[in-house]
Formats: C-alpha cells, sequence, structure tokens
C-alpha cells in the first residue's frame, strides 16, 4: 500500500514538474531586435518584411532568409528554418519567435498578420423603416 502512495506521488511530482517547464518554454516575451541580441533565450519580435532587401530561400538548407525591421526601426537579417509562409508577401506585419545566433536572428516561427478584408470598407446605407 505505501509503494502506490510513493508511486502515486512521483507521478504527480513528475507531471508538475513537466507541466511547469512547458509553461516556462512557451511563455515568450516580446521585445525588439536591440534587447533581443542580448538575451540568450527565445523572443519574439514585431516588426514588417523590408521588401527592397534580399529575401531568399535556400533549398539545400530548407531555409527561408529576408529582412526585417522591428517596431523600432532597426533592420535584420532573419533566417527561418522551412518554407516561407503563403501569405508573406501581403502581410501588413510579421511576428518572429527565436533567438540570435552569430548576428543574426534565427526565427523557429513565423506569424503574419495580414490586411483584414472587414478593414476600411464604407458602410453601406441602410434603408429605414
Amino acid at each position: 500500500m505505501k509503494l502506490k502512495i510513493i508511486l502515486g506521488g512521483l507521478v504527480i511530482l513528475a507531471a508538475v514538474i513537466f507541466g511547469s517547464l512547458s509553461f516556462v518554454e512557451s511563455n515568450v516575451e516580446y521585445m525588439d531586435f536591440s534587447k533581443a541580441m542580448s538575451i540568450k533565450k527565445k523572443v519574439q519580435v514585431k516588426g514588417t518584411w523590408i521588401k527592397d532587401m534580399e529575401s531568399s530561400f535556400d533549398v539545400s538548407k530548407r531555409q527561408f532568409s529576408f529582412y526585417m525591421k522591428d517596431e523600432n526601426g532597426l533592420e535584420q537579417k532573419v533566417i527561418f528554418s522551412g518554407a516561407k509562409p503563403n501569405n508573406f508577401e501581403i502581410a501588413d506585419a510579421i511576428v518572429i519567435k527565436g533567438r540570435f545566433e552569430d548576428g543574426t536572428f534565427h526565427a523557429s516561427e513565423i506569424l503574419t498578420k495580414c490586411p483584414s478584408k472587414y478593414e476600411n470598407q464604407p458602410v453601406a446605407n441602410k434603408p429605414s423603416m
């Protein structure tokens, strides 16, 4: 009976530790490039794609690279291990999750914010009854 209680306690303790570690890993802060350079953990940076600068996809490495400007105007090269998102060209804003390595931001995720089809639409005049 005592062995069952000890095993049950160990299972509960392992679940609590696993849940805590998962929460800490998924809790990613928003910041700009200048702050992200000094931190060695995973962060999120919001900005816009610089269309005038080089962007490319390296087939052999399966890497998409582009340049992004954060909300404070700092420009940085971003390397993403994966293909370019489908709606990348029409995105109003981009959020990248990742960390700096060797002076380049290595993104593990790219989230795009596309223009809403509901914004800036004239409101139709409804006839009153």
